[in-house]
């Protein structure tokens, strides 16, 4: 559903968890970007390259360490990212929507706690 969703707008889901992340954490580099976004190092080349060449993101040299390159999202990426989040936060409610909210929390706090064990175990 999500990348059906997605789609429509040109962004793929690792594209979509890149862009997240770069918000998140702007001016990471590539390898710091697949750490977070628990994606292999080869897929973020290949995430990088599409997003660079669609001018979602952009890439600076890194102030102390020159030949380490930063990411930072464009406004377009910016703007990019707001819609993928719009039509992910509508997917999300729709599956929500006959979820009680003691059942809501309970699947948020294990969603989370699996986030957590994937980081420690990565």
């Amino acid at each position: 559903m999500l990348e059906r969703s997605l789609g429509e707008v040109g962004v793929t889901v690792p594209q979509f968890v890149a862009l997240t992340m770069l918000k998140a954490y702007p001016g990471l580099s590539g390898a710091e970007l697949a750490r977070v976004a628990l994606l292999t190092p080869q897929t973020v080349g290949v995430i990088i390259g599409n997003l660079e060449r669609d001018g979602a993101i952009a890439k600076t040299p890194h102030p102390v360490h020159g030949r380490k390159l930063q990411w930072t999202l464009t406004p377009r990426g910016l703007s990019l990212l707001a819609k993928c989040r719009k039509r992910a936060m509508a997917l999300e409610r729709r599956l929500a929507a006959d979820l009680t909210s003691k059942d809501e929390r309970v699947i948020r706090h294990w969603l989370a706690r699996i986030a957590i064990i994937m980081q420690q175990e990565g």
